[in-house]
Formats: C-alpha cells, sequence, structure tokens
C-alpha cells in the first residue's frame, strides 16, 4: 500500500513537472508572437502617421470650395 502511494505520487509529480515545461514552452512561443505583433503594430502606426500626413498635405492641395 505505501509503496503503491509513493509510486502513485511519483507519477503524479512527474505529470506536474511535464506540464510545467509544455507551459515554459508554450509561454516562449506566445512570447516570441507578442513581440512580432508589436512591432508589426509600431510599424503600422509609423507608416499610418506617414499616410495621415500625406493626406493632410493632399487636401491643403485642394482647390477652396466656393459656395
Amino acid at each position: 500500500p505505501m509503496l503503491n502511494e509513493l509510486n502513485a505520487l511519483e507519477s503524479r509529480i512527474a505529470q506536474v513537472v511535464a506540464l510545467c515545461h509544455e507551459l515554459r514552452a508554450d509561454n516562449d512561443l506566445l512570447r516570441e508572437q507578442l513581440a512580432v505583433v508589436e512591432a508589426d503594430k509600431q510599424s503600422l502606426t509609423v507608416r499610418m502617421g506617414a499616410a495621415c500626413a500625406r493626406l493632410e498635405q493632399l487636401a491643403d492641395q485642394l482647390p477652396e470650395a466656393k459656395a
């Protein structure tokens, strides 16, 4: 009985350790994905700012509407 309990405990500890390793790997992957997404967001923010500036420049070149 005691040996069976120890074997069961050993098995559960091994499962917890395996889960911990799996979660750590998932976490590393998610951190990498987040870094990529943040870089993309920064790039898009810069591009959007440039596009807005260009649109404002073009709008300033339009002739004034006369009523």
